[in-house]
Formats: structure tokens, sequence, C-alpha cells
């Protein structure tokens, strides 16, 4: 696989679990994986909680933006390999028709925007947010991507999303 596979990451705001999603993979998946997100109606700014842990990847918060899901079904946008819900909003919603048939699937995480508690409470639940997506995703790229026939592939993808978490606080 010689250019990385585009994977767009879902979620209806575009403000917490989609850009965690889209930071972890580009950092777990550098140069194999290039990841986006995206929300159907986007709040229009990144989750001030979200933002240390992105941080902690090794990007800047100016790294990301909340932007809708048109930005990647429209003339010119990247050709899309896989698209991935996180939150079951998204995922029960009428989405664009994607160019080029990508791969899909649902990986619902609860959403750490709506934590209530201190500011310690709230961080937990980001970071276990991000713990159940780095799960995921590093079990997207243990996938022998190259072996793998579209259907035993699509079947993986589903299965990702309904393993039970390991994530802790």
């Amino acid at each position: 696989m010689s250019t990385p596979l585009n994977v767009l990451f879902l979620c209806t705001g575009n403000s917490a679990r989609s850009i965690l999603a889209e930071a972890l993979m580009n950092r777990l998946g550098q140069g194999r994986f290039q990841a986006h997100s995206a929300g159907s109606m986007p709040k229009g700014q990144v989750n001030p909680h979200s933002l240390p842990l992105v941080r902690e990847l090794g990007f800047e918060a100016a790294d990301f933006r909340s932007k809708s899901w048109d930005e990647f079904a429209a003339p010119g946008a990247p050709g899309i390999d896989f698209v991935i819900t996180v939150c079951d909003n998204a995922a029960g919603e009428v989405c664009p028709i994607w160019p080029g048939g990508p791969m899909t699937a649902h990986w619902g995480i609860p959403d750490p925007a709506e934590a209530t508690g201190s500011d310690e409470e709230i961080a937990v639940a980001f970071r276990q947010a991000a713990r159940r997506l780095s799960d995921r995703i590093e079990l997207l790229l243990a996938l022998p991507l190259d072996a793998l026939d579209r259907v035993s592939l699509q079947r993986e993808l589903s299965a990702i999303g309904t393993l039970a978490d390991t994530a802790t606080a």
C-alpha cells in the first residue's frame, strides 16, 4: 500500500468524538491512513475538552475544526476509503452518497461532551472516549488489509464496532 487510505470519522456535531478519532488515526496510522472528521450538523468549534488530548498526540488545536460532511461529498474532496460513524445519531442519519463507495461501519462511543461534574470528571470522560476509539483504531490497523476481500473487510470493520470496550479511567 503506497498511498495512505482515507478515513472519514462522522458524528453529528464534529466537536469531540470524531475529532479525537481523527487525531488518533493520524497519529497511530501515520503513513498508512489519513484521517478526516466531519459532522451532519457541525457545532462550528472543537469542544475545548478535546484539545488537551489532541495536544498530547502532538497536534495543535488549529489543526482541527468542526466542519460539515458535505465537504467530503463535494467535487475535489479527497477520495474516502472508509466512513466510520462514532455516534448513534450520525449512524441513523441519511448520509450523502460518498464517491467511490467507501466501506462503512458504526463504532458508537458514549458522548464525553455530555459528561457533567468537575473539570477532572469531564476530563476522565474524554479520556475514556479516546481510549475506546484508540482500541478500535488499533484493531483496524492490525487487519491484514491486503489479504482481505471486500466482504471480509466489511465484516471485520463492523465487528470492531461491536466489541466490548476495554477502556478504564
